[in-house]
């Protein structure tokens, strides 16, 4: 992960919260639900290119103030949780930054076209030789 290299991982802010699901009376008592805040205007260790690309890719995921927001509540553990958190971002990092396959157009060979318009003929003498004869 080159982000951790470059330190990103220190731009996150973490929210708990009360998780759901599973875990009894432990549910109501522990904060568990961790939420992943992160600000790509503001980021330092983004360029303007990057930030560019991921406000374009991520649009759809940035809320009005434009943190990008990734909760996790998998596991019980709030430590857990934000391990999670913080691999579903980069997750999302590595795919925002995916640059497209390129599709290569392609011809489509001759001997596929002469086939099709000889059936086409074909299927016209085959209609021909229906019709009844002038008289």
């Amino acid at each position: 992960m080159k982000w951790l290299e470059r330190g990103l991982d220190s731009e996150f802010h973490f929210q708990t919260a009360r998780s759901g699901g599973k875990g009894g009376q432990h549910v109501n008592k522990v904060e568990t639900k961790v939420e992943l805040y992160f600000h790509i205007q503001n980021s330092q260790l983004l360029d303007d290119t990057e930030k560019t690309i991921l406000l374009h890719k991520l649009q759809n995921k940035l809320n009005q103030e434009g943190f990008v927001i990734l909760s996790s509540q998998k596991s019980r553990s709030q430590l857990a949780n934000k391990e999670d958190a913080v691999k579903k971002f980069f997750a999302l990092l590595e795919k925002a930054f995916q640059k497209p396959k390129l599709r290569k157009p392609t011809r489509v060979p001759a001997a596929v076209v002469a086939k099709r318009l000889e059936t086409k003929k074909h299927r016209s003498e085959v209609k021909k030789n229906r019709r009844l004869p002038d008289s």
